[in-house]
């Protein structure tokens, strides 16, 4: 592929029955997000997708393919609940080809995965993962081929580095193979080998993590890639931008952005010197169709998700956005305050990571599904104890991150090159030496949000339940029952200008 042509959100490609053209549609990161996004949003929905997949399917004459590039799982009850038996469903039935894995997909562990993949009627793809010494052996292919009208396209999937952002229980015996390396080997093996004539990668790293591996770079340094499908890091790319490969050829990459609000098409013109172009359809309540098999498939499980997430247990003061300040506080005071039950200790500072927080309140009653949808992960209050030394060196890392979330009487300001200048506890520097009890969650503790320092600790103590349960029973039961919820707004790490 000489050139790539990028079109505009609207554009679309003359196709004719006769030629030799491959439209590919695709989703990323739709986060078990089943119904549309709440209003005044109201974008997405499984039903919504479905209706502008048969749509283009009805009326496109050349072959259609569906690609999910991972993450089609975690942010709702429905996999809280069921661990993603439902999203598994609807991905076989809206008829997807090929899905990869994003890092949410082993969010309840290697072996839970394997079940539900099991079940999988697309062709499940990871060109480096080495799964061979798990429970995914036999279920994942590292590359594949589809003919059309004479020609070949190959696909490959490149994943994120687990090490640091997925906990090390839920990816044990996997192998990573460098994703660089890893797909320059395998699209040269099927243009030069298996004589495909466009190879598409299909990938789960991001389009611009500065610090590891992201479709930029990836596309700036391969020679046989022609099209990215991208995922992990919520981008909309619109338009799609075109990349330089290593030989000065044209890469396009696209991404849908989350919650699948957006559906993305590809179309690629497989003659010689055919280009690819790409387009996005805004899944707006225009698009809305009813399927009574959709809701056949969701309405079991939709029953028990609403029995248990329909329970009113509290009310919040204020509306708490899920990217606010507030929130941010309101969640790390709770998991000092609860550090202090479970220890009987008082806690020098508590640390909460923003990606923990996958949805907001609003201002009014809150009920179990809020919070379960609030904060997902079977994640678990844990307290250490650790050397100020190594609690300086994981400050270090939260302010590469642009902050996290802090305690009350914790202060950390970073410069414009994201390093730290100062860190106070209770108006006092954080001392090298010194031993400091620190509450945080699990994930966190185990090195997650490449978190490493916080493994040296020693445990102290960890809560019986997972911190959503934790914040159910203080609503219910103790510290939080009767209280309107609500957070000062003060940033706690900040940038020092």
């Amino acid at each position: 592929m000489t050139r790539i042509l990028i079109t505009a959100l609207l554009s679309a490609s003359i196709l004719t029955a006769n030629s030799q053209h491959l439209t590919i549609l695709h989703s990323n990161d739709t986060h078990s997000q089943i119904d549309p996004t709440d209003a005044p949003e109201d974008l997405g929905g499984v039903i919504r997708r479905k209706a502008i997949i048969d749509s283009v399917r009805n009326a496109t004459p050349n072959p259609v393919m569906l690609v999910d590039a991972g993450d089609a799982v975690q942010g709702t009850m429905l996999f809280t609940l069921f661990g993603g038996e439902v999203e598994q469903k609807l991905l076989n039935h809206l008829g997807y080809d090929i899905q990869i894995l994003g890092n949410h997909e082993f969010d309840n562990g290697i072996e839970r995965l394997a079940a539900n993949l099991r079940n999988a009627q697309p062709v499940v793809l990871s060109t480096n993962y080495d799964v061979d010494s798990t429970a995914l052996r036999g279920l994942i292919r590292p590359y594949y081929v589809r003919e059309i009208d004479g020609k070949k396209v190959g696909f490959i999937a490149i994943n994120i580095e687990p090490a640091g952002l997925i906990d090390y229980a839920n990816w044990k015996g996997l192998r990573y193979l460098d994703g660089y390396d890893a797909a320059n080997a395998m699209a040269w093996y099927l243009k030069h080998i298996e004589k495909v004539d466009r190879v598409v990668a299909i990938t789960h790293i991001g389009w611009d993590d500065p610090n590891g591996l992201n479709d930029q770079q990836l596309a700036s340094r391969s020679k046989d890639i022609d099209v990215i499908i991208g995922g992990h890091s919520h981008t909309l790319l619109n338009p799609a931008p075109y990349v330089p490969n290593a030989t000065g050829d044209s890469v396009l990459v696209v991404q849908t952005g989350s919650k699948g609000r957006w559906l993305g098409q590809v179309d690629i013109d497989l003659s010689e010197n055919g280009s690819a172009s790409s387009k996005l359809y805004k899944l707006t309540a225009s698009k809305n169709k009813p399927d009574e098999v959709i809701e056949a498939i969701i309405s079991p499980y939709r029953q028990k998700a609403d029995s248990v997430g329909a329970v009113k247990i509290g009310r919040a003061a204020i509306d708490f956005p899920q990217d606010s300040q507030q929130l941010l506080n309101l969640l790390s005071d709770f998991v000092a305050s609860r550090g202090e039950e479970i220890s009987g200790a008082n806690i020098d500072i508590a640390i909460m990571n923003k990606g923990g927080i996958r949805n907001g309140l609003s201002k009014g009653s809150i009920t179990k599904g809020d919070i379960m949808t609030m904060l997902p992960f079977d994640n678990k209050i844990v307290v250490l104890e650790l050397k100020g030394k190594d609690l300086l060196e994981n400050i270090e890392i939260m302010c590469s991150q642009n902050g996290q979330g802090v305690s009350s009487g914790v202060y950390i300001s970073y410069g414009a090159d994201l390093k730290p200048i100062s860190a106070t506890i209770d108006g006092k520097p954080v001392e090298p030496d010194r031993i400091y009890r620190v509450a945080t969650i699990s994930y966190l503790a185990n090195g997650g949000d490449y978190m490493k320092p916080l493994t040296r600790g020693h445990i102290l103590a960890q809560s019986d339940s997972v911190i959503f349960n934790d914040i159910i029973d203080s609503l219910e039961h103790g510290a939080l029952k009767g209280r309107k919820l609500k957070a000062d707004d003060n940033p706690r790490m900040y940038l020092k200008k």
